[in-house]
């Protein structure tokens, strides 16, 4: 299991520990507070987990900006479960600041499984897999979905164009800028999406996907979930697979040339943000961030690039 950053990753982040999350259950919801409590270890940013007995987790937000996503899960996963081939979390609780916490909390069902990083037996497979989640995802109803937020996930690419930079030159020469920068500048080339907003999960890394026995079986995490542009959901394609089933991943989602450019800056935007808030507080974040830019920037080579490559076709059933 991935350990838990030990630096304080955010100036301003809030301290959580066991005896917090007993006192919390035990002010809000007595039922749940003799469960034993366990936290998880986890290289994620915006909240702590810890695990309730064998079947409940609380997530608590550490950070100002996360605080609206439990409450968003809470309305949109029942809706989404139920049209989607892979597991997600049930949200049973939201729970109140209190006992010195300033943030509301949540407590959901616990899925089994390990994440992604190194633990899935079958690329080739989980590349059907995760393009039907994502399939799926893209045909749900989005009526009275809530405004995307300017840089929010979905949204215009050059939105990101700021932060891109700006990234690249704190990482100095940490990465290679030159090439960097390149490939960032293609994808912002590429022609904007000009079809109907799609769900977007919007933050499909290794860390958000479950595998039980070799296989996907779940994912989580969906405080990006937006509606937008679905090349946001391309990101797996380079952080997750590579070679031939990084494009069994693009066949099975029919990508063109456009959209996977864009997606591929999307990978981009994530790896290099991360790399340069991150670097000296979470190297659980750093090895996955360092191996998406790797691949974004080989395909972005004229000896890997593949944006222009027909893919495969498309498997049936």
């Amino acid at each position: 299991m991935t350990a838990m950053p030990a630096t304080k990753m955010h100036a301003d982040e809030i301290k959580t520990d066991v005896a917090l999350v007993r006192r919390l259950l035990a002010g809000q919801f007595p039922r749940w507070a003799d469960l034993p409590i366990n936290a998880v270890a986890s290289y994620g940013t915006d909240h702590d987990i810890y695990r309730l007995g064998g079947s409940l987790a609380a997530r608590l937000p550490r950070i100002g900006w996360a605080t609206e996503q439990a409450a968003k899960e809470a309305e949109w996963l029942p809706k989404l479960a139920p049209q989607l081939p892979l597991a997600l979390p049930v949200p049973l609780a939201m729970g109140h600041p209190a006992e010195g916490y300033p943030f509301a909390w949540s407590v959901c069902t616990w899925l089994p499984g390990e994440d992604a990083n190194c633990t899935i037996d079958d690329l080739d497979r989980a590349a059907v897999d995760l393009a039907a989640f994502v399939n799926a995802l893209r045909q749900v109803d989005t009526t009275g979905a809530p405004p995307r937020p300017t840089h929010g996930r979905g949204g215009p690419l050059p939105e990101g164009d700021n932060q891109v930079r700006r990234s690249i030159a704190e990482l100095g020469d940490r990465i290679d800028g030159d090439a960097t920068l390149c490939s960032w500048e293609q994808s912002l080339g590429a022609p904007a999406w000009g079809g109907g907003e799609v769900w977007v999960h919007g933050d499909l890394l290794p860390g958000n996907l479950l595998v039980v026995d070799g296989r996907l079986s779940a994912v989580i995490d969906f405080g990006g979930l937006n509606v937008g542009d679905p090349a946001c959901d391309l990101q797996p394609a380079w952080n997750v697979f590579t070679g031939d089933n990084r494009m069994r991943f693009r066949a099975e989602l029919e990508v063109d040339d456009a959209s996977w450019l864009r997606g591929r800056g999307w990978a981009l935007y994530q790896a290099v943000s991360a790399l340069a808030y991150y670097w000296d507080t979470n190297p659980g974040m750093i090895r996955q961030a360092s191996h998406g830019l790797a691949q974004v920037l080989n395909d972005s080579s004229p000896d890997g690039d593949q944006s222009g490559l027909r893919p495969p076709a498309r498997a049936s059933g």
